[in-house]
């Protein structure tokens, strides 16, 4: 393996970096787009339930499907990344959203309520107050979905796109076990990585959460 390494590098690296943008750029967009709907989702409880219900058909939708129907609709080549990367924003945004909406659902109606009656207004309680006490239940949806996107967009290079996947492929038709067992060990150590500088964020930005942890 480490022969294939020293002769592939640079096929590997550029594998690498694409799989890095086809997973990550799509959280990224998905979080923002999720963000405001999930707040929808509590602002009006009517809102709420069926807002999961859609959220829970498209998360359902096979992906290797979802990326071969977007060219259809965004008129865009078989080959376009912009279908892998529209296909997992699609997929973000409908576990993102239902994760925003139960986060900002968790808050004790005391906190808000203690919060208004200090003069925060609405937007200004959301950002200051809400937000903050419902990020350890939202930062743990974004491990899931960083984690989910990152081994889904593997499955884009059935249709010729999907970063280290390729190597799957590759290896799959030549028969060689070298390329399949790099692109599965740096898929995860990827996975791995993502996951655990989320984990490091989350203890940054939510430093009482470690508190509560240790009086427990």
């Amino acid at each position: 393996m480490i022969t294939y390494l020293s002769n592939n590098s640079d096929t590997v690296l550029a594998a690498l970096r694409q799989h890095i943008a086809l997973a990550l750029i799509p959280v990224l967009l998905g979080f923002l787009i999720a963000l405001p709907i999930g707040y929808l989702g509590v602002r009006f409880p009517w809102l709420y339930h069926p807002l999961i219900n859609v959220a829970g058909v498209l998360y359902s939708i096979p992906s290797l499907a979802l990326f071969v129907f977007l060219p259809v609709v965004l008129g865009t080549k078989i080959l376009s990344p912009l279908n892998i990367v529209v296909a997992l924003t699609i997929y973000t945004v409908a576990l993102m959203a239902r994760t925003v909406a139960d986060g900002l659902r968790s808050v004790d109606s005391l906190v808000t309520e203690s919060a208004t009656a200090m003069g925060y207004r609405r937007t200004r309680r959301l950002f200051d107050v809400e937000l903050p006490v419902a990020l350890p239940v939202i930062l743990a949806g974004l491990r899931v979905a960083t984690v989910s996107n990152i081994s889904l967009v593997s499955v884009g290079a059935l249709i010729g796109i999907g970063g280290l996947g390729q190597l799957f492929t590759r290896g799959f038709q030549l028969f060689y076990i070298e390329p399949i067992l790099v692109g599965i060990i740096l898929s995860v150590l990827l996975a791995g990585i993502a996951d655990l500088i989320i984990v490091l964020i989350q203890r940054a930005v939510t430093p009482w959460t470690r508190v509560q942890g240790g009086r427990a």
